[in-house]
């Protein structure tokens, strides 16, 4: 959730790790701080974003040439100066930066307490910070050693970094569930959560792995040991990643220009992966274990948010096309019960990040049980990516926005073209059909970028219902997950309640709250359920409910009956997704923009949720 961001080497430290928690404020906003280590030890944090802290220090000494930062997303302790990182321990030796919860924090913390230690702050992490020192002078460690001793005696997850002002030539850093990158250039290294911050310094990185914890020295040793003591060797990765990209280039919000992106991407996805003319799909990822997957009698699809409902549309297309069961389960509902896995399941995990902790924790019961695990995610080098025994790469690039968009669509672009390969290798789909819905697919790319063109449509929608309490969502089909997404995106950046349903469950229940000031919402692009989505709309204007329809072009039947219509490119329906989803976008955008709010970084909400 948090971002972290350290330095060491001949530069000054300031500069890179503001910059560096710019970069990765989309992970937490609630407040930020800096630790400079120059003789003295100077800490400068404040509530609020980055912009915040900047202005505390203008007037402050910045000398310093290693360095910590860090920017929060809350879990223990409110949103304030105190609570903010980095945490100095009980001395003011040590300076620490920590995302990720240490769950038996409390146990720890009556300990020191009865030792005589106190507390500045409500978090977990000063009591971790604190168990470090306090190892440290009992034991007469070093402060690597003091790291790896305190860090065996915790429950939770964590990513940290630690630098001991008696110690100026070291950074010491460790992970477990929470994701930590160290760049590496000429006698300097650069710590963060992701690359986002790295790539404009070096583009050679090592990803710590879990129960790691690297020691960095100013002369340009890299050490990487295991909680155990093993002595590890780094491996040195490429990284991929475009500076360029992660700039807003010219859109006023990252989430505007990722909407934008979503041609481009969709593109991005199926390139090299297939070939309508020839008749081929191919995702690489499947070649290892392909007998495996083809023989599968259940294939179950684990995540969270924004990724379980590209799931839902995957067990849609899977079923339809391949005639395989799937099961789609929230990832933080299946790592608490007693699933039944069996040898022969086949587990799709989901994530944008690749770091999700809940899609990681499922991951790990299901790989217990001998299913094979497919990894589908965005960024190269992720936990879930290394912990997959098969996986696909979305390709999306960055995405900063906190709330999904191009994320979703390259994820479903690839779940269309694993349903489709896996339909050809069981025989469940005629040649013909699977060219015809190839030949769709090269088009939707096209079809995306007309349905961008309803922006100005969208904007006059916004305005005649930005002031809404609350919103219905409706599909049948494949456009029931739509309509899930579609509020889901509503409720995450405009703050206004919003509710997807499957249409024909309006009945049993949602049709009670329909009245003149319900927006009702229904994706009406799928022609099997076209009278049955008609329906639907009379019952809702037999109610005074406003109606908004996203219909295919030339849908004279519902223009005529709904209150807005937003008309977009009709495509095969099994695709309709890709296309449908971007008006839905669009006006939760422009929604959130009229009411005043933060639309790349709502309110509570953090990009990657990698703690519980």
């Amino acid at each position: 959730m948090c971002g972290i961001v350290a330095y060491i080497g001949p530069k000054e430290a300031y500069p890179i790790l503001v910059k560096g928690l710019k970069r990765l404020e989309y992970r937490g906003y609630d407040s930020a701080g800096v630790a400079l280590l120059n003789g003295s030890l100077n800490i400068y944090k404040k509530e609020g974003k980055v912009l915040e802290l900047e202005n505390y220090a203008e007037d402050k000494n910045k000398t310093g040439n290693i360095g910590i930062g860090h920017t929060r997303w809350a879990t223990h302790g409110v949103p304030c100066d105190r609570n903010a990182h980095p945490h100095l321990s009980r001395s003011g030796n040590l300076a620490i930066i920590h995302n990720g919860i240490i769950e038996n924090y409390g146990a720890i913390k009556e300990e020191l307490t009865q030792r005589g230690y106190t507390f500045e702050s409500d978090t977990d992490t000063e009591v971790l910070l604190n168990l470090i020192e306090d190892v440290q002078n009992e034991e007469k460690l070093s402060i690597e050693e003091a790291v790896r001793v305190a860090l065996n005696e915790v429950i939770g997850a964590y990513a940290i970094v630690v630098l001991d002002k008696r110690n100026p030539d070291i950074l010491v850093a460790a992970r477990k569930g929470s994701p930590l990158v160290i760049g590496i250039g000429k006698d300097e290294f650069y710590v963060a959560s992701d690359a986002s911050p790295i790539i404009e310094y070096t583009k050679n990185v090592v990803y710590l792995n879990d129960e790691e914890f690297a020691v960095m020295n100013r002369n340009g040793k890299l050490d990487i040991k295991t909680l155990g003591n093993i002595q590890k060797s780094p491996y040195i990765q490429k990284l991929e990643m475009d500076l360029e990209k992660i700039e807003k280039g010219g859109y006023e919000h990252f989430m505007l220009k990722e909407i934008y992106e979503q041609p481009q991407v969709i593109l991005d996805c199926m390139r090299g992966r297939m070939n309508a003319e020839k008749g081929w799909i191919k995702l690489g990822g499947i070649s290892e274990f392909a007998s495996r997957i083809n023989n599968a009698k259940r294939i179950i699809i684990t995540s969270c948010g924004t990724s379980w409902h590209s799931g839902l549309i995957g067990e849609y297309l899977i079923e339809e096309l391949a005639r395989v069961s799937v099961e789609v389960e929230y990832a933080s509902e299946f790592r608490y019960r007693n699933p039944i896995v069996n040898e022969g399941d086949v587990v799709l995990a989901i994530s944008q990040s690749g770091e999700t902790a809940d899609t990681l924790a499922a991951i790990e019961l299901a790989k217990e049980r001998q299913a094979l695990i497919y990894g589908i995610c965005n960024v190269i080098g992720s936990s879930i990516a290394r912990a997959s025994h098969a996986g696909s790469y979305t390709h999306a690039g960055p995405e900063i926005g906190v709330a999904s968009t191009k994320a979703f669509s390259a994820q479903v672009t690839i779940l269309t073209l694993l349903a489709l390969q896996l339909a050809q290798s069981k025989g469940t789909i005629s040649q013909s059909r699977l060219r015809q819905i190839l030949y769709e697919l090269e088009a939707v790319p096209a079809k995306v970028k007309e349905a961008l063109k309803t922006n100005d449509k969208i904007k006059e929608i916004a305005i005649k219902y930005k002031d809404a309490h609350n919103f219905l969502y409706l599909g049948r089909g494949l456009n029931f997950p739509i309509a899930l997404e579609g509020a889901l995106k509503l409720k995450e950046i405009s703050y206004i309640h919003a509710e997807g349903y499957p249409a024909a469950e309006m009945k049993h229940g949602p049709i009670a709250l329909i009245d003149e000031n319900m927006p009702v919402v229904f994706i009406a692009t799928n022609a099997s359920a076209h009278e049955k989505i008609v329906s639907n709309i009379m019952e809702v204007k037999a109610r005074k409910g406003k109606v908004i329809a996203i219909v295919n072009e030339g849908d004279k039947v519902i223009k005529a009956l709904a209150d807005e219509v937003v008309e977009i490119p009709e495509t095969d329906e099994l695709l309709s997704p890709l296309v449908s989803i971007v008006p839905l976008q669009l006006l939760s955008y422009h929604i959130a923009l009229l009411r005043g709010c933060n639309v790349d970084q709502p309110r509570n909400l953090a990009k990657s949720v990698t703690v519980e």
